[in-house]
């Protein structure tokens, strides 16, 4: 195994992570599109594909609440490895079981429980070696955090493209398919580029297992984050934002897309434009961003990401004014996650980071099942127009709380 003094300018574990994560993530939006719209063919019901994604997500947030020991634990490397090799055995199951003629709607909502519960520590177990793997390459952890995120929406991008392509023209199930071998590739990709990452394996650990240790390391990273007003104010404010996201995507914008507007391509381009748009403004972040101050630009980035979309879309019901305005939000959005993520490094010690990212991650992801089925049953009970409503006005409030509350200032002293 190589000593630490030998990599500080290797780059490769640094592009290891990031590569594995495009290919991963691009697997996610795969199915986060395939799935509600293969519901949607299927049922008819927004409720229902509110519930798939409910029971979706609800197992992520379990699993990144609890997870942060077990990847110390574990080891990082191989968390992501198997959360990766787990999530593609759940998806290739789906059209199997479809060919089969046995796939039913509970039968799927296990199927994507799986999915959820082991995608969260890979996520989460490749997140904290971000720092040390910017140390490694020699680039400064905003540029880092910059890369890390554009790479995440390149894979948004990536797949939002193919899957909105796809799910036209091979259908929603055979898309599963190729979902599942992304999933393999990444789990390769990491299994070969992290060997011999002294942080990528499991940490020392000088108090023997048990379950009231496991509790108490738990505990640590809650802890951490209560008593950090600038990161609690983030958890709080990420964990109401993350729930309506997951309104409009998992189900607003797909009965948008077909109802009012031309089906599947449509919402394929739109989530396109969004992310083409995202990872240029991540990458335009993580070149110049380390020369402006940090609150007033994601003050302004988080008020253009919020209302715009819903309104357009209530007004409008055409293509264009949509797109145009996702594309703006994209580039706004493209600047938040790399300042959240820089503050997040430069507040957290490494040895709690794997705790702390646990512990963030499953308060921004709370709310997120429910999100997507309270605008299920928005949608069925009170119809779309009035949904875009609620939710916008829901968003413009939550945006505003870098505006109301002085800890966000914060961000330019972490």
């Amino acid at each position: 195994m190589p000593s630490e003094e030998s990599l500080p300018h290797n780059r490769r574990p640094l592009t290891t992570v990031l590569v594995a994560n495009v290919v991963s993530i691009t697997g996610n939006c795969l199915t986060s599109m395939g799935v509600p719209w293969f519901v949607l063919q299927s049922t008819g019901s927004a409720a229902k594909a509110g519930i798939v994604a409910f029971c979706t997500l609800l197992p992520t947030v379990l699993a990144a609440s609890a997870g942060g020991p077990l990847i110390d634990r574990t080891g990082r490397r191989r968390v992501s490895v198997t959360s990766d090799l787990a999530c593609g055995a759940a998806v290739v199951a789906l059209p199997v079981l479809q060919s089969a003629g046995v796939l039913r709607f509970w039968t799927m909502c296990a199927l994507m429980a799986a999915a959820g519960l082991f995608h969260a520590p890979g996520e989460t177990a490749r997140d904290v070696l971000l720092p040390s793997l910017a140390e490694y390459a020699g680039v400064p952890l905003a540029r880092a955090a910059g890369l890390y995120d554009g790479a995440s929406r390149c894979a948004g991008l990536i797949g939002s493209a193919l899957g909105g392509v796809l799910i036209g023209v091979v259908g929603a199930a055979n898309v599963f398919l190729l979902d599942a071998v992304t999933f393999a590739a990444s789990a390769l990709i990491v299994l070969a580029g992290l060997r011999g990452i002294p942080e990528a394996g499991a940490r020392p650990r000088s108090a023997p297992t048990s379950l009231r240790t496991y509790r108490r390391e738990l505990g640590e990273g809650y802890r951490f984050v209560a008593g950090a007003p600038l990161l609690l104010g983030i958890c709080l404010t990420t964990l109401v934002t993350r729930g309506l996201d997951q309104g409009w995507s998992a189900v607003l914008l797909p009965v948008y897309a077909r109802d009012v507007l031309g089906g599947s391509v449509d919402l394929g381009l739109l989530e396109a434009a969004f992310g083409v748009c995202a990872l240029t403004g991540a990458i335009v972040y993580g070149a110049v961003g380390s020369r402006f101050p940090r609150w007033p630009v994601f003050t302004v980035a988080f008020l253009i990401v919020g209302l715009p979309r819903f309104v357009v879309a209530g007004c409008t019901g055409t293509f264009s004014p949509l797109a145009v305005t996702m594309a703006v939000e994209g580039l706004a959005c493209g600047v938040l996650n790399p300042i959240m993520a820089t503050v997040m490094y430069e507040t957290v010690p490494e040895d709690l980071r794997a705790r702390v990212l646990s512990a963030t991650t499953a308060s921004y992801q709370l709310v997120t099942p429910l999100g997507a089925l309270a605008a299920g049953c928005l949608v069925d009970s009170l119809g779309l127009p009035a949904s875009l409503s609620a939710v916008g006005g829901v968003y413009l409030l939550a945006t505003l709380c870098p505006v109301i509350f002085p800890v966000w200032k914060q961000m330019d002293g972490a």
